[in-house]
């Protein structure tokens, strides 16, 4: 059987496809942030590679077109932008407040946790852009340490975490409003995380979509200043 899966390459499309539905059906059916279609996906997935022993590389491969169109279908956020542009114009100085802020305060913070645990420079590197998306992340990291692996990992992490606890998150701290959730979601959580902010509310996603472009430009700039200080 594992010589047969890896022959062509629309098995990989298709169980991804079917197991982020199947998290889909989960989450309606049970309403948990827990049931987060791109985490059952990924488990699901795993088990399936190791029970099969198809190696991980086989299925990266069959996945490159696929992923290959995550840059294109991110420039689809920009639809809710068009439709929010006037409320968000009104709100432009506290939006770019909140993702200035949370976008230093993502560099520091993780800069200041690899440096208490004296981790490793390439790990550093590798760690910094986390809360960006991965079309901005990989860029950033491969030319310096190459460890893309690890920045993936992170970066989906991150996403998945912020997608599942954003909702408590925000109620913990009483960040009530849509455009400040917004904020929250696309700079700390990028595009897995504005996804679940387009579900909450049309405003909150198309915010959530301005700060993560915004939050992954700036991260881009300050990512080299970074690197200077934590290294």
């Amino acid at each position: 059987m594992s010589e047969f899966i890896p022959m062509g390459g629309v098995w990989a499309v298709l169980l991804t496809c079917a197991t982020f539905q199947l998290g889909q059906y989960l989450r309606k059916k049970t309403g948990s942030a827990l049931c987060n279609p791109i985490l059952i996906s990924a488990l699901i997935v795993i088990a399936f590679l190791v029970a099969f022993k198809i190696p991980n590389d086989t299925y990266q491969s069959s996945m490159k077109l696929t992923s290959w169109l995550m840059t294109p279908c991110t420039v689809c956020l920009g639809i809710p932008l068009y439709t929010q542009l006037q409320r968000m114009k009104r709100n432009l100085p506290a939006i770019m407040t909140g993702v200035v802020t949370g976008a230093l305060s993502s560099l520091v913070i993780i800069g200041g946790i690899c440096l208490a645990l004296s981790l490793d420079e390439s790990i550093t590197v590798a760690l910094l852009p986390k809360s960006i998306t991965t079309a901005m992340a990989i860029p950033l990291v491969e030319p310096t340490v190459g460890l893309v692996p690890l920045t993936t990992s992170a970066v989906i992490i991150s996403g998945i975490i912020g997608s599942m606890a954003g909702q408590a998150m925000c109620r913990l701290f009483g960040i009530l409003h849509p455009i400040a959730q917004g904020v929250a979601y696309g700079t700390a959580s990028h595009v897995i995380g504005t996804s679940r902010a387009t579900e909450l509310n049309e405003l909150t996603g198309a915010v959530g979509s301005l700060s993560l472009v915004i939050a992954g430009v700036l991260t881009a700039i300050l990512y080299p200043f970074a690197m200077m200080l934590f290294v």
